[in-house]
């Protein structure tokens, strides 16, 4: 099944969505962005999905991100299954804040590797799994996270996740473990101990490890 990796260019594909007609690309500009699949519409998981998704909206455009869903059902069906999704979400007056793509073809889950052999429909036909990419700015895949239909996405991860590669694409670091924004960050090993005394004015701090070794650096940005 074809897929994407990390640092491979999302195709500029044209899709129909609850918005009209894009182009992927021009959707994106020269934001970030990130596109989740779900399964199919009017089931249980994606609606809470989706919910949580509209609730967390202003978070993602604070963080420079444009969101977008992709689904195998029609714009019609996704239009109306929106209603759902906000009325769960507890904004039944209020529009859906992101597009939904239309797969009914099956084709763009084709191509991105977004199918989930297990879980097949009413005709045995596959149903999309919950995929995640995150598109940088320079429209190349920077983290891919394949969950299968029967578990639920969790967005606060995915915000914690968002905020490391946005800093670390800036930044000469890694975030450690359980990392989270405002915890201290590790110096890269390609960085020197001269070139980080000058990059990082907060200071640098070395765990001591029984080999002696000094891999172990961690600074606040």
């Amino acid at each position: 099944m074809p897929g994407l990796l990390l640092g491979d260019a999302l195709p500029n594909f044209e899709a129909e969505t609850t918005i009209g007609t894009i182009k992927f690309h021009d959707f994106l500009g020269t934001s970030w962005g990130i596109l989740f699949s779900h399964p199919r519409d009017f089931t249980p998981v994606c609606t809470t999905e989706l919910a949580r998704a509209a609730r967390l909206c202003g978070e993602f455009e604070k963080r420079g991100v444009k969101m977008i869903a992709l689904s195998i059902d029609s714009v019609e069906d996704h239009k109306a299954w929106s209603k759902d999704v906000m009325a769960y979400s507890g904004e039944p007056d209020r529009p859906l804040p992101y597009p939904i793509i239309a797969d009914n073809k099956r084709e763009l889950s084709v191509q991105l590797g977004m199918l989930d052999p297990d879980e097949k429909d009413q005709q045995g036909m596959p149903l999309t799994a919950r995929c995640v990419f995150v598109i940088g700015p320079d429209k190349k895949l920077k983290l891919s996270i394949l969950y299968p239909a029967t578990t639920g996405r969790n967005f606060d991860e995915l915000l914690r996740v968002i905020d490391s590669l946005q800093l670390t694409a800036q930044k000469q670091v890694a975030t450690p473990v359980d990392w989270k924004c405002g915890d201290k960050v590790m110096v890269v090993p390609s960085v020197s101990e001269a070139k980080a005394v000058e990059l990082f004015s907060n200071g640098v701090t070395t765990k001591e490890v029984p080999s002696g070794k000094t891999y172990l650096r961690f600074t606040q940005v």
